[in-house]
């Protein structure tokens, strides 16, 4: 059986409240041996902590969202500090830029990204890029972090960007991660970049409980889906489900040194 990581799911939704003991069985029946819980306010954050505390294959991600950063009361910034340094903790977001709501202004937007980058590199562990329709503005603060600091370690996460954008994520020294949506009937964009990524910067997700791949889409999504993720983009890559998933392994355990 393909062995799987989930680099991006959101187990402290609230979808998965009555079930998440089968959601576990599931996952580990489906060959994924680890799972990145992220968070995306404080609230959630915590609660990724509380499950990689008390499940072995979880790990958790904390950050603030960026379409949640103008609801965080004053100290949940410095809250999150204080999680990003603990050993259960292995990345820092989900931050980055949306321009697709307005639920944040931009110019916040940007600086909680700034805050973000410089958080993670502090703390040695990868960003978590949430990036909307807002390709050039991502590239345009990565690159301004990339040349004051050089390579940053994170991933593009769910990616649906153009060529250009991952070529330039790629040169900064990111990891690109591919969730349900490589598996849409019009996504042949999302997989003519997902063809040209090289192995060991390739990752794969769920963004559980949303994009639920083909063949399940429309039902509740979970960690174990990503084994249909794994299986289209090896079926894109022209190689078996083994190999990529060999491969995304390696590369996710690498990435967040578990």
């Amino acid at each position: 059986m393909p062995r799987f990581v989930d680099t991006h799911c959101h187990l402290d939704d609230r979808r998965f409240e009555g079930d998440l003991p089968a959601v576990l069985r599931r996952m580990d029946a489906a060959g994924v041996i680890r799972v990145c819980c992220i968070g995306t306010d404080l609230a959630s954050s915590r609660t990724a902590l509380a499950l990689a505390r008390e499940h072995a294959p979880l790990s958790a991600v904390v950050g603030l969202h960026p379409n949640h950063v103008a609801e965080a009361d004053p100290g949940d910034w410095d809250s999150i500090i204080e999680l990003a340094r603990l050993p259960e903790v292995v990345g820092i977001g989900e931050s980055g830029l949306d321009r697709h709501w307005d639920k944040t202004p931009f110019p916040t937007q940007e600086d909680f990204f700034a805050r973000h980058l410089e958080l993670a590199r502090a703390c040695g562990k990868p960003i978590i890029i949430h990036n909307r329709e807002a390709d050039a503005d991502t590239v345009r603060m990565l690159r301004g972090e990339f040349e004051r600091r050089g390579p940053i370690a994170g991933i593009l996460h769910s990616c649906a960007a153009d060529r250009a954008t991952v070529e330039a994520c790629l040169a900064m020294g990111l990891h690109i991660s591919f969730s349900g949506m490589i598996t849409y009937k019009n996504a042949d964009a999302i997989r003519a970049v997902a063809a040209l990524v090289p192995d060991e910067r390739l990752l794969i997700e769920t963004d559980a409980p949303y994009l639920s791949p083909v063949p399940v889409r429309g039902q509740r999504n979970e960690p174990a889906f990503v084994a249909h993720v794994g299986a289209r983009l090896a079926e894109v890559r022209g190689v078996t489900c083994e190999v990529l998933g060999e491969r995304t392994t390696r590369n996710a355990l690498a990435l967040f040194g578990v």
